[in-house]
């Protein structure tokens, strides 16, 4: 295990009618707050009014950004940015899954910076300060009500890139499952695939003696793998609302990758195809991830016979650890399909004629990924192998 320390300043604010709790959180940051959602749900679903009359309660000024896209993209950070420096925000309250949560910390970082937000995106400027921000999570995802990390799309470069920094966790995340009921079930899937991804992520790396850790990630798998199959039958159930809630937190708030540094290259994989597609995360991983399990399981086949073991009940019993681990790939591809996730790119009607253009964005940085390095030979054939 490697030496590591941990700060995680989100309070979690976890459970039915919790939103109530605005009224307690908000007031010690401002009374001029800044209201980013997306595409309307949360009025369909009676959020909006909800929230609008809590913030009433405490006198606040509102001011509002919709429309953020499933891709956050930083034209939208910029009108956010624009609205905060203008009307003097000085707090900013995300509603909706992650890809709001992302648009509203570039859009706390840029407000903070003097120059365009998208050099902090490209690493060219460093945050030094952010407006304080809260979030009501309506998707069990990305985990980004947790954490420190964002990932922002620029359309018209076709560029997506993810960036993090200590000053972008929010002050506070409330958590009600009942408000992840409406969300449909392709959006569940999609988020379920991302929160096992994330904890894939982790579990491929090179560190040893990770014995609590491994343990940590393979409940966290077997609880989604046992539970996902319940929530897609009854999108309405609060046991199995929570549970897959609660498990998207865990999957990316630090707590599982203390001591060791995971992967994280069929993200950057991943991001590489959306930024040319504009497909549902997700859905790219569900595509991408066993593909770049197969071409790695040389590196390290122990580690991947011990997840086939552990989590997919792969019997190993005069089997080498390559058998192993290959049984284990097929096992998480069949559990994928059968909860409806795609697996080939043409289900998104994406051929070979942009594989090269891909590859220059997942390369735009050199070489990548923490349990093995790709190169742009192995980009190009994770991504022939996904066609």
């Amino acid at each position: 295990m490697d030496n590591f320390s941990f700060l995680n300043p989100t309070k979690l604010i976890f459970g039915k009618d919790q939103l109530a709790r605005l009224t307690q959180e908000i007031p010690q940051y401002g009374s001029k707050i800044l209201l980013v959602y997306g595409g309307g749900s949360i009025k369909k679903s009676g959020l909006y009014d909800k929230t609008l009359s809590l913030l009433q309660q405490i006198e606040a000024t509102v001011f509002e950004l919709s429309g953020v896209e499933p891709n956050p993209r930083i034209t939208t950070v910029r009108k956010g940015v624009e609205i905060c420096k203008a009307e003097g925000i000085e707090f900013l309250l995300a509603i909706g899954g992650g890809s709001v949560i992302d648009c509203t910390k570039a859009i706390a970082a840029g407000a903070k910076y003097e120059g365009d937000a998208w050099d902090i995106i490209m690493k060219k400027a460093q945050v030094t300060a952010a407006l304080p921000f809260g979030t009501v999570l309506t998707l069990a995802a990305t985990g980004s009500e947790m954490n420190g990390n964002s990932v922002i799309t620029n359309w018209e470069t076709q560029e997506k890139y993810g960036w993090g920094s200590p000053y972008i966790y929010p002050k506070f995340s409330i958590l009600d499952p009942v408000h992840t009921f409406t969300v449909p079930k392709n959006q569940t899937i999609y988020g379920i695939v991302d929160m096992m991804s994330h904890v894939l992520e982790h579990y491929f790396h090179l560190t040893d003696e990770t014995l609590l850790q491994d343990r940590m990630c393979e409940s966290l798998l077997l609880t989604v793998i046992e539970t996902a199959p319940k929530l897609l039958e009854d999108l309405e159930s609060y046991d199995h609302r929570s549970t897959i809630l609660y498990c998207g937190t865990m999957a990316l708030n630090g707590i599982l990758n203390m001591g060791y540094r995971g992967d994280w290259a069929t993200h950057n994989l991943e991001h590489a195809v959306s930024a040319v597609y504009d497909i549902p995360h997700g859905g790219g991983l569900a595509i991408l991830f066993p593909n770049w399990m197969k071409h790695t399981l040389k590196v390290k086949p122990e580690r991947f016979a011990q997840l086939a073991v552990r989590v997919f009940g792969v019997d190993d019993n005069g089997k080498s650890s390559e058998e192993v681990g290959l049984a284990g790939i097929e096992k998480l591809r069949e559990f994928w399909n059968s909860i409806g996730a795609p697996a080939q790119l043409a289900d998104y009607d994406i051929d070979d004629s942009k594989l090269e253009l891909m590859a220059d964005r997942a390369m735009a940085n050199g070489e990548f990924g923490n349990f093995k390095r790709l190169n742009r030979e192995d980009v190009l054939t994770i991504y022939q192998a996904s066609l």
